[in-house]
């Protein structure tokens, strides 16, 4: 059986990755895109780009999300959201160098939380264009340069497409994590064969499969 990324034939398990933001990747964009920060006004395209991408279901849910992460925060994504944008000044991508939401700090008193790798998301009609990586090391050298020195990125077993272009970039499963979610790190290694994952065993057929599918 072949899966796709945001699979629900595979079944859920919460992932948790992190990396120190030293020695980081500098991966440059294919010709024809170009970075750009979030001005006002471009909420609508994230939620479209996250709708796009499957990351969200639906508007109101893509609503939801913003003002849950960002309403009231709105000055702080001009240099932490990113998009790549076409030539034609297509948004088409979106990740944010953003802070653990279990432990935000006081930013505009220089007090940092956590890094955290935020809402990565490629448009459907991009995905496969080598974009997903530049992005990520983009936004990964904004967090650093914000004072940021370790990151953390959350993804989940049906992503695991996502996950594994995480482990490219140097992410490692958080230890809780990697305890708490053993199983769904072995569904990782039996559909990626990930040599990052080499200390867990891979997943049989019927352990990757959620109940009920066949």
């Amino acid at each position: 059986m072949r899966f796709t990324n945001h699979d629900d034939r595979i079944r859920y398990y919460p992932l948790l990755l992190e990396r120190s933001l030293k020695a980081l990747p500098s991966i440059p964009l294919p010709e024809g895109y170009r970075f750009v920060f979030y001005r006002p006004g471009d909420r609508d395209t994230w939620i479209d780009i996250e709708r796009s991408a499957k990351e969200l279901s639906s508007y109101e849910e893509g609503i939801d999300a913003w003002y849950r992460y960002y309403g009231g925060k709105e000055s702080m994504l001009l240099d932490r959201m990113v998009f790549v944008e076409t030539l034609d000044g297509e948004k088409v991508a979106t990740a944010t160098a953003y802070l653990d939401p279990a432990d935000q700090g006081d930013p505009y008193r220089g007090q940092l939380g956590e890094g955290w790798l935020h809402w990565v998301a490629v448009r459907k009609g991009y995905q496969g264009k080598g974009l997903s990586k530049p992005l990520i090391a983009y936004v990964l050298q904004i967090m650093a340069g914000h004072g940021h020195t370790h990151v953390k990125v959350p993804t989940q077993t049906t992503t695991w497409v996502a996950c594994k272009i995480y482990l490219d970039l140097r992410f490692r499963p958080v230890p809780q994590n990697a305890d708490s979610s053993k199983d769904g790190w072995r569904i990782v290694k039996a559909l990626t064969g990930h040599k990052a994952l080499a200390a867990f065993t891979p997943a049989t057929a019927k352990e990757i499969l959620a109940e009920g599918t066949e």
